[in-house]
This record gives C-alpha cells, structure tokens and sequence, in this order.
C-alpha cells in the first residue's frame, strides 16, 4: 500500500481512536448495549470525508478551546458563523491565519493557511465575507507495493467560501454561505488499478445570531447566542467508487457573555457545543442486535436523510447520542481594547475520539494592526497534530483606518 495513504490518515484524520476497535464490539444482553470484548464502552468514531473543513482556522478562537460561534464578529465569523458579521464593529475587516501542521513529528513542510474578510452594505443591515483555506500537506514520495518508487507529488486541499448575512431585526440576524472544495491527495496514482482522482464538492451553511443587552446593577453586559449547520454538501469519492463518504456537516450552538467591568477591562465567558451531522456507523459482527444480515449499509442515505437520521442512529441509543456532542469553554479578557489573554478547554468523549486539551492565547491590537497568538496543550494520551504548536494570526481594520 503506498505511502500517501498512512500519511493521509496521519495528517487529516481527526479520529483519536483505532477505528479497527469498531468491530470489535458486541451486543451485551443484559445491559442492552453494545461493548467491547472487554466490557468497556465501544468505541465508535463518527468518520467524514474531507475533515480538514472542521479544522479551526484562526488563532483568536484556537486559543478559547475552539469556542467562536458566540464570539464578537471578526473576519473568522465566515467560518464559525457568516451571521454575526452584520454585528462587527467595523465596517471593513481581513485576517490572515497561518498553522504548522504535525510539527512534533519533524515535518516542516505541512500547514494550513487561511485568509478571510468581510465588507458591512446597507448601513450596516447586510454584509458579504469571503473565506479561502488552503491545506499544504508537503512533498511525498509515491511508492509501489513492492517500494519502488512512482515519483513524488504534493498532496493539497482547498475551500473557497463566499457568504452573505442580514439584519431581520435589531437583534437578529441570519446569515448563508456557498462553498467550493477540491481535495488533492494523489492524482493520478493507482491502488489495484483504480486511478486516484481529485475529490471535489460543493456545500452551503445556515446560520443565525441573536445579541441582546443584559442589564446588571454595577456594569453593562451582552449576551451573544448563535447556531450554524455547516458543511451540508454532497458526498465525495477519489476514485469512481459508487461508495462515496459524506462531508462533515455540522450543528453548532454557542453563547458569549461579554462584561465591561469599567472603561478599561472586558471580560467574555465562552462555550460551544457541537455535533456532526452524520451517520453513526454500525457495530458488532451483523452490525445490529438482531443478526439481521440485510442491513443497509449507512452510506447509502441521501444526504438529507442522514442529517435528520444522525439524531436518533447511535446504536447504543440516546446515551450514545449525547456522547457525540463535543463542547469548548473559552475565557477572553481586554485591556483597553489592545491587549487581551485568553484561555479554553475542549473536550470530546473517549469513544468518540479522546481529544482534550487545554489552549492559551494573547492578543495585540494597534490602530488598523491585530495579532493573535495561541498554543494547544494537551490533557490526556492522545495525541493531536497541533501538540505544542505555536499559531498566529493577522488582521487588519481598513475602515478605521480611513476615519483617522
């Protein structure tokens, strides 16, 4: 097997756990559950296609334990929530992101770069955001099964995102965002004479945000509540497989309460929780408890259905259900608008994929200029990409530029 394939799993996969564990579950009769051979609980990992669309982006959010989707509007809202832009306070924004990927490793060459903006139309009722991400997975060295050499190549992927969000009142706002995405691993190369192509799709999200004021004795507050559904899109294949993998779409639900303790500091409490909108696969020997051998195989449901299906399909039930809700907590504190520390955890259930980790960040920001910085610090065993790395980003306010 070539070694573009080891190295995919090792660069994209955001499975934490042997997905080989999977089928080693059985149906346990007298709890009703299904469970390793060992009595502990199965493990069963939601797999995607093309997961590096669910990799966080920017270094503000990575630094609050992956939490933005309630987090004041900046150039990122296109990636978390397009619907928030029309709350930014400026009326013209772009970030840039840059994140070594698998530095721990020794690889130099692997990174993911993200640029992103938005232009505030209408007086501020409307606003329109692009967002490109571009994965750079290095140079690989293609070989045989026998380890001859096939040449090299450098796997790629991209998603281009243009999005539109609107005012329908002083509090609400809704937002829409189109994607086109090409996935580049190794065209043009052959497993079992089956030529490897290019994956391509195409995906829309649906977000909303509502802001409003709450009052305290002592201080002026704000709550932020958002919701997006990500990623829904059609299915993908590198090869011309009928078999094809579905995209990680996604449901978000976040809030942000912002404090101005006084004229100087800012504090802003953060969460997230989130949740693939994706079959549950199947466990144990036939899959079900019954033994049915005529089981539809989940990736023959249409998109749709599989998103509506992914709330109730976990074969150990609702338990397992709530399992595969992921959450993040974030802190952000302001120093006089330019200077802030922040800090986050993200948690994921162990049979869903094990990550946890706790992350750290700073920010500067000087007239137009804004940098950010965060650092990932893992909790547990498993092992992320981004273990002790260091990522920035940059962002620009050309408006206020203009008004000085």
């Amino acid at each position: 097997m070539k070694k573009i394939l080891i190295y995919t799993i090792l660069c994209l996969s955001f499975l934490a756990q042997d997905i080989q564990a999977q089928s080693q579950c059985q149906f346990n009769t007298s709890t009703g559950q299904f469970e390793a051979l060992d009595g502990s609980p199965c493990v069963n990992t939601l797999i995607t296609a093309l997961p590096f669309l669910r990799i966080i982006p920017d270094a503000r959010s990575a630094a609050l334990g992956d939490a933005g989707i309630g987090l004041s509007a900046d150039p990122n809202a296109v990636f978390f929530n397009a619907s928030k832009l029309t709350s930014a306070e400026n009326n013209l924004g772009l970030s840039l992101t840059y994140t070594p990927w698998l530095r721990s490793l020794g690889l130099n060459d692997v990174y993911m770069a993200y640029l992103s903006g938005y232009k505030k139309l209408d007086d501020d009722l409307s606003a329109i955001g692009f967002g490109l991400k571009f994965f750079n997975l290095g140079q690989i060295n293609f070989t045989d099964a026998n380890g001859e050499s096939l040449g090299q190549g450098n796997p790629n992927e991209f998603e281009l995102t243009g999005s539109y969000s609107r005012k329908l009142s002083e509090k609400l706002s809704v937002g829409i965002s189109l994607k086109f995405i090409f996935s580049n691993l190794a065209a043009g190369q052959a497993i079992n004479n089956v030529e490897i192509t290019p994956a391509t799709a195409g995906a829309a999200d649906l977000s909303l945000t509502y802001i409003t004021p709450v009052e305290l004795e002592n201080m002026d507050s704000e709550l932020t509540i958002g919701a997006a559904i990500t990623n829904i899109g059609t299915r993908v294949s590198y090869t011309n497989s009928v078999n094809q993998d579905f995209l990680p779409a996604n449901l978000g639900i976040g809030a942000g309460w912002k404090l101005k303790l006084d004229q100087y500091n800012e504090l802003t409490f953060l969460t997230d929780f989130n949740k693939l909108l994706v079959p549950t696969p199947c466990v144990g020997a036939d899959c079900e408890q019954g033994g049915d051998p005529n089981i539809i195989d989940y990736k023959e449901q249409s998109v749709i259905s599989s998103i509506f299906n992914s709330f109730s399909d976990a074969p150990n039930g609702i338990g397992e259900e709530f399992r595969e809700i992921n959450y993040s907590l974030g802190i952000e504190y302001w120093y006089d608008q330019q200077f802030a520390v922040r800090t986050g955890y993200y948690a994921e259930d162990a049979t869903k994929g094990n990550r946890k980790y706790f992350t750290l960040g700073l920010g500067i920001k000087y007239n137009i200029f804004g940098l950010n910085f965060s650092y990932l610090i893992p909790t547990n065993s498993q092992r992320s990409p981004l273990d002790n790395t260091l990522r920035f980003s940059l962002l620009f306010d050309f408006a206020e530029a203009s008004d000085n």
